[in-house]
């Protein structure tokens, strides 16, 4: 007496991965996130792998999930796989206070991100 399945939100040569509660702001998270955007998938590695960024581990963490979903849970080529999507929501910000001068109080905000990976099988040009 259960509910009937919900039907798939994405198309049958589609994957993705999320990557909840990152200790980054958005804003940062979306330059690394742009940085893969619509690329292949070995290439989008390579340049997670040599990113300056500290987020780039978590966002390259992510991009290997959505790639061993694409494989082991709908039998897609790895090698024809490109990044779809890449984007970056918000999530909680957690608010501190930072003793200044005269008795003053600075509210200093720790914001958390989410990113969400959906990565494409695209047919192999020849």
């Amino acid at each position: 007496m259960g509910k009937a399945a919900a039907p798939r939100a994405l198309a049958d040569n589609e994957a993705k991965a999320v990557a909840r509660n990152l200790r980054v702001s958005p804003q940062k998270l979306n330059l690394v996130a742009a940085l893969i955007r619509g690329k292949k998938v070995s290439t989008a590695l390579a340049d997670l792998e040599f990113s300056r960024k500290r987020i780039a581990v978590d966002v390259r963490k992510a991009l290997e999930s959505a790639i061993a979903n694409a494989e082991n849970n709908h039998d897609l080529d790895v090698d024809d796989l490109v990044v779809a999507e890449a984007f970056v929501g918000k999530s909680l910000v957690m608010k501190r206070f930072h003793a200044r001068a005269r008795g003053r109080g600075a509210r200093i905000e720790k914001p958390f991100a989410n990113l969400t990976i959906v990565v494409r099988e695209t047919p192999a040009t020849a």
